[in-house]
């Protein structure tokens, strides 16, 4: 067997094989270290399949031989090469900074499941972003999923909040899942097919209520998969009490993927010609990421929790691309492909940061915080750069996002969301500074709960996380790989999509 041939269901079979072997192995160590393997692997199929598809153009896999539409098929372009290349990087750095903060914050007889659960969540989020099928999606959606409620769950032994968070997160992706696979129902009735492409060529002149409901059910269904703004609420409980590990890593990835979801469904499924699009983006995701963009950073400035308030950040992040969505450009998409990989270095690393700080205060409240600067220095400077990068500093990735979304805006001729994208940032500048001030000019505490020792976080958890700071500021000076990549993507989805000759 030709294994360069069979380079596209990698991603997907390493993980998903490998899963029940670490389920199998017994708890400590072994498990953390069979699954950082696996991730190394993932990434590293991942980074030869973006390289391939940047050499040879769009790949298309045939599941079983059997040619689509009637089988499934795995399809890559720039676009989800891309997202893959990004989800495996960032499970790459997260599964050996993992060991010391779920040696701390999980039940020592769960840590084979924990890490099995990982490596089915990655599965999950991987196939999402790699199928060409519409049903597939729908069932890697559900993969992820269920392994990320057992994941939330298990911050249970840290606080029993962490149960009400999973189940809140159950309900509501149960209810988001059940509108997404009724909207695909819906598809299939009126076109008889499930493969996308094959999906959009039959969609071309229709006109039915039943297209226009299942894009409806669809929208609703991804929106609240992706936490957009007023579809959020179940992100901040499941951020706030999962484990550390777990919020750094669903943090930067779960809802990047379903964003990716949304925009593949617009642009490859539906495409330009159909005529409730244009509404949408003026009535749907313009407004509400805007809304989200104030109304969630704005909650930010309030918390009195890190991990909270770091996670209404990434309910106004995601306002930015669909923002960048709803223009409808060439552009605007390439500003949303961009701020999708340089959201996932900024808000994983500011979540591994607060990993470190849990690690050694036991605490993830925002008095823990006090006086850091002179205990955890290495941690106080990775938060404080990745802060910056999420406020938009120049020479960082957030700038860059920024950037984009500027020149995308004024490119539309919307100019009020030019000068709105740089208002929403300036109150990432009060939540993020506040934090700041407590680390650089505050007193530590010296007694009590919130008092840290003198001793910075192992090396186990500050080199991976520092791997990500210094990629906010690499891809904050070099945008060959971000930029160039997703605007070659933006082109060839807009084309699809008839919005762009």
């Amino acid at each position: 067997m030709n294994l360069a041939a069979q380079l596209p269901v990698l991603p997907v079979v390493i993980p998903l094989v490998t899963a029940p072997i670490a389920m199998l192995l017994p708890n400590g160590r072994a498990p953390w270290a069979f699954a950082t393997i696996v991730s190394w692997l993932t990434f590293a199929a991942c980074a030869f399949l973006l390289q391939a598809v940047l050499g040879a153009g769009v790949i298309s896999y045939e599941l079983g031989d059997w040619r689509p539409p009637l089988g499934i098929e795995y399809r890559i372009d720039l676009a989800n090469a891309l997202v893959l290349f990004l989800v495996s990087g960032i499970a790459a750095v997260v599964f050996p900074f993992a060991y010391r903060s779920v040696q701390l914050e999980i039940d020592a007889r769960q840590t084979s499941f924990f890490y099995c659960a990982l490596l089915i969540c990655l599965t999950g989020l991987l196939g999402v972003t790699i199928t060409g099928d519409a049903f597939n999606v729908f069932v890697f959606l559900e993969i992820s999923s269920l392994a990320t409620y057992a994941l939330v769950a298990m911050g249970a032994r840290r606080d029993r909040r962490a149960l009400t968070a999973a189940f809140n997160y159950l309900i509501m992706g149960t209810i988001g899942a059940s509108f997404f696979v009724i909207g695909v129902g819906l598809l299939y009735q009126a076109t008889g097919t499930l493969n996308m492409v094959d999906m959009h060529d039959k969609l071309v002149g229709q006109s039915s209520r039943v297209i226009d409901a299942g894009f409806a059910f669809i929208v609703v269904g991804i929106g609240l998969k992706l936490a957009m703004f007023p579809m959020h609420l179940w992100l901040p409980g499941a951020y706030t009490y999962a484990p550390s590990a777990v919020s750094a890593f669903l943090a930067a990835t779960a809802t990047k993927v379903a964003v990716y979801v949304m925009i593949r469904f617009i642009d490859t499924v539906f495409g330009f010609q159909f005529e409730f699009l244009g509404a949408a983006f003026t009535w749907v995701f313009l407004p509400l990421g805007l809304a989200g963009m104030f109304i969630a950073s704005l909650v930010a400035v309030f918390q009195d929790d890190i991990k909270r308030m770091l996670a209404y950040s990434s309910v106004g992040q995601i306002g930015y691309m669909l923002l960048g969505l709803s223009f409808g450009t060439v552009e605007g998409l390439t500003a949303s492909l961009v701020h999708i990989f340089n959201h996932a270095l900024m808000k994983g690393a500011l979540f591994m940061a607060v990993a470190c700080v849990v690690l050694r205060a036991g605490s993830h409240s925002v008095k823990a915080f006090a006086g850091l600067a002179k205990r955890m220095p290495f941690t106080t400077w990775a938060f404080i750069i990745s802060g910056m990068s999420l406020i938009g500093v120049p020479l960082t990735v957030g700038f860059i996002s920024k950037w984009y979304l500027l020149q995308a805006s004024f490119a539309a001729g919307h100019w009020y969301a030019g000068f709105l994208i740089v208002a929403s940032s300036l109150i990432a500048v009060l939540y993020v500074g506040r934090i700041v001030e407590l680390m650089l000019l505050r007193e530590p505490a010296e007694d009590g709960p919130y008092a840290i020792p003198a001793k910075d976080a192992p090396l186990s958890m500050l080199i991976p996380m520092w791997f990500l700071v210094l990629a906010n500021i690499y891809f904050g000076l070099h945008t060959e790989l971000t930029g160039g990549i997703a605007s070659r993507a933006a082109e060839a989805l807009m084309f699809m999509a008839g919005g762009a000759s």
